[in-house]
């Protein structure tokens, strides 16, 4: 039987500043059966779909789209903070709930027209996975869809993706 994936997440009051109630990962990343179980979760709806790239952002996504990328027999693409790539970047500014923030990825890290499929740990105001999208197409990048451990629904981040398909394992 899977685990209860929800009762590995534990909640934080207050972090990472007073009023945000921040989802630590950290106990089902450190339970083997929690941590597999949310990659196959995960990894469910995009299997057989022809996903040539899987491109997460830093760095709790990393945890996650490193292993479905193996997974499905695709690459995987870091998306990075300032100054953490080498070589020739695009980049995209976004805003966070609390500040702005940064996001680069190599120019030559999506071949036009290949197929990418996005992910991260949690989806709250969507603007991080916007962001992200946009990098793709400026790319050439066919975004497939993204794929979330955690949604924070009350948040409403989906609105900023407009078309995409996507997907969460655990809402709140």
């Amino acid at each position: 039987m899977a685990p209860d994936l929800r009762s590995y997440v534990r909640d934080i009051p207050d972090f990472p500043i007073p009023g945000i109630l921040f989802r630590d990962i950290t106990p089902l990343l450190g339970n083997a059966a929690a941590f597999r179980e949310s990659v196959e979760a995960m990894s469910r709806p995009w299997q057989d779909r022809g996903v040539d790239y899987v491109a997460a952002m830093e760095a709790r996504g990393f945890m996650f789209a490193a292993p479905m990328a193996l997974a499905m027999g695709a690459g995987f693409v870091p998306i990075r903070k300032a100054g953490k790539l080498p070589g020739p970047t695009r980049s995209v500014s976004y805003q966070l709930e609390y500040r702005d923030d940064e996001l680069h990825i190599h120019e030559d890290a999506v071949p036009r027209g290949a197929s990418v499929l996005v992910v991260d740990d949690v989806i709250a105001t969507g603007g991080t996975a916007a962001a992200v999208v946009a990098l793709i197409r400026e790319l050439g990048g066919d975004v497939v869809g993204l794929q979330f451990l955690i949604e924070l629904t009350d948040l409403g981040g989906r609105a900023l993706l407009g078309d995409c398909e996507v997907h969460s394992v655990i809402t709140y």
